[in-house]
């Protein structure tokens, strides 16, 4: 047995070494994200932390229920490495999404004929910016969210014909991941739809394999979601994802709602921002310490209390749909600005930085009732919550004040995304320079 087993280890080395050689470009590209994560890992032994999300996404792992406030189907993630009992392998697990991710961006694009430069260059912002490192290594959401909508993708995109077993499949992925982060709810009926328009243009209105992909696809979406709803529902006796809808959504009005021109009925005007809009601070930090939201009988979540402040951001849209616009595009226009300013506070801010300090968990603060913020890491992680070893700490904390990708530029790859702005040509057939890839690759115009 161990002759056979050093033969295939010695053969999946020599394919490796092969398929490097074949891709040198993004083989440097993919060691230089390894090691800036390897680098993280070393220098913050165990995760970083988000002040109320990661603790609420740890407690509800360790004690198993739906929160009203976000969905926690990364949770269920947690859940899965608990009995390892270690955080280090929580970041490592996601750190080998981050490049997992990268990976399957590059594949793609090569499959539809970029070159090995431009579809490495793509992959640039996904391994090497400072910003996804350290979402990586945090007790958060959003590795995991970006990892099964990437997967989804790639199997709905890498052949011309979807059969149902794959669209299936790749529906569960997209579900799954709305129960992890429900924003991406939207994403369900792109699919869906895509492979239905896609499979119509292929073979006609009579083309039954389009209907089966696109049903098998929709079946797959929604089951997670069901699922998920019917756990919610069994726990809070609320059909939904979540009962903050009303919360958020009161959040975002306050940065232009004035119930002087809202004019409100009387139930809602305890409930009207207070001051002027150009008095607030940011809705992300507004909201947390908005007494009129926060004192409230039975809380803001309460069903009560959500549907009243749902009914009032709707209300406050309708007043002032300019203001309401004028607050969707400055929310875009921090994404692509320079420099960057502290938004929506220093403190949020703080966290997506690598510090040379360990971080304080609270152990005085239950988010999850049955144990604390401190207690829960230590009870998941068997380690102090947060730890730094300085000589690797000050070389990636050094690297993130730095290398990341610049709001201009973040824009300009938005519009190359959306409308084409850049046409590739692409380079040598994608069976050439990725040997084991099947099928030709399509041309792209230019």
């Amino acid at each position: 047995m161990k002759p056979a087993f050093h033969d295939v280890r010695g053969i999946r080395l020599a394919r490796l070494r092969e398929l490097a050689a074949a891709n040198p470009l993004f083989a440097a590209a993919l060691a230089a994200g390894a090691g800036l994560r390897l680098l993280a890992m070393i220098g913050y032994p165990g995760a970083l932390w988000f002040a109320g999300d990661s603790y609420v996404y740890l407690g509800a792992a360790l004690r198993l229920r739906p929160d009203l406030s976000k969905t926690t189907g990364y949770s269920l993630f947690l859940r899965a490495l608990e009995p390892f009992h270690s955080l280090t392998l929580v970041a490592g697990v996601q750190h080998l999404m981050g490049l997992a991710i990268a990976v399957m961006i590059y594949l793609l694009l090569r499959r539809s004929g970029v070159s090995q430069r431009w579809a490495t260059v793509a992959t640039l912002p996904v391994l090497l910016d400072r910003f996804q490192i350290e979402l990586e290594h945090m007790v958060m959401a959003e590795a995991l969210f970006t990892f099964l909508i990437m997967l989804a993708m790639l199997l709905v995109l890498w052949r011309d014909h979807v059969r149902w077993p794959v669209a299936l499949l790749g529906g569960l992925l997209a579900g799954y991941a709305v129960d992890v982060r429900s924003e991406g709810l939207p994403v369900l009926v792109l699919f869906s739809a895509f492979l239905l328009v896609r499979g119509l243009k292929q073979s006609g209105w009579r083309g039954l394999r389009a209907y089966l992909a696109a049903a098998a696809m929709a079946v797959g979406c929604v089951a997670p979601v069901l699922g998920y709803v019917a756990w919610f529902h069994s726990s809070t006796g609320s059909y939904g994802l979540t009962r903050s809808d009303g919360f958020y959504l009161w959040g975002r009005v306050s940065s232009f709602a004035e119930c002087s021109v809202i004019r409100p009925p009387a139930d809602e005007l305890k409930i009207c921002p207070s001051g002027s809009p150009s008095s607030r601070t940011p809705p992300g930090n507004y909201i947390w310490h908005a007494p009129q939201v926060h004192h409230l009988a039975g809380g803001p979540v309460s069903p009560a209390n959500d549907r009243l402040l749902r009914d009032f951001a709707i209300r406050a849209v309708e007043a002032q749909p300019l203001g309401y616009l004028h607050a969707v595009l400055s929310g875009l226009a921090l994404a692509v600005e320079w420099p960057r300013h502290k938004y929506p506070g220093p403190g949020t801010v703080s966290y997506y930085y690598f510090h040379l300090k360990p971080q304080r968990v609270p152990a005085n603060h239950s988010w999850i009732p049955g144990g604390t913020a401190y207690s829960d890491a230590v009870r998941y992680g068997h380690a102090t919550p947060s730890r730094v070893v300085k000589p690797f700490a000050f070389l990636i904390a050094g690297y993130e004040r730095v290398f990341y990708t610049y709001g201009p530029l973040f824009g300009l790859i938005l519009l190359t995304g959306l409308g084409g702005v850049v046409r590739i040509r692409r380079g040598p057939a994608v069976h050439r320079a990725w040997p084991g890839l099947p099928g030709p690759a399509a041309r792209c115009p230019g």
